[in-house]
């Protein structure tokens, strides 16, 4: 009984090892999927916010400046703003963070398009 439980000795250590493991990777993939729905969705607010302030005759505030102001201030977000004569279209490219350097997304584009006021 003795020679076998030294054989056995440490196999619990290594499971538990194997199994937090697993759960630390897959608490880290749902956090960075969570952060890729967030740039998505960030995206999204800034090509709005561009695209209605420009679509104003007289707005305050120029329409690239109050789409990186839409975006929270950690993310690094691209507004550019065209307008088509009746119309005006923002596109917002923000890229996404990478908790893992496993895990690589490519950058959250969104566009609006607004009628002119």
């Amino acid at each position: 009984m003795s020679a076998r439980r030294d054989r056995e000795r440490g196999q619990a250590a290594l499971e538990f090892v194997g199994v937090v493991t697993l759960l630390l990777i897959v608490g880290l993939s749902a956090v960075q999927l969570g952060l890729a729905a967030y740039a998505v969705q960030q995206a999204g607010t800034a090509a709005r916010a561009a695209a209605r302030t420009a679509s104003y005759r007289e707005a305050d505030v120029d329409p690239v400046t109050a789409g990186n102001a839409a975006v929270s201030g950690w993310l690094d977000a691209e507004v550019d703003v065209g307008d088509t004569g009746e119309a005006v279209t923002a596109t917002a490219t923000v890229q996404v963070p990478s908790v893992l350097p496993l895990f690589q997304f490519g950058p959250a584009v969104r566009r609006a398009t607004m009628p002119k006021d």
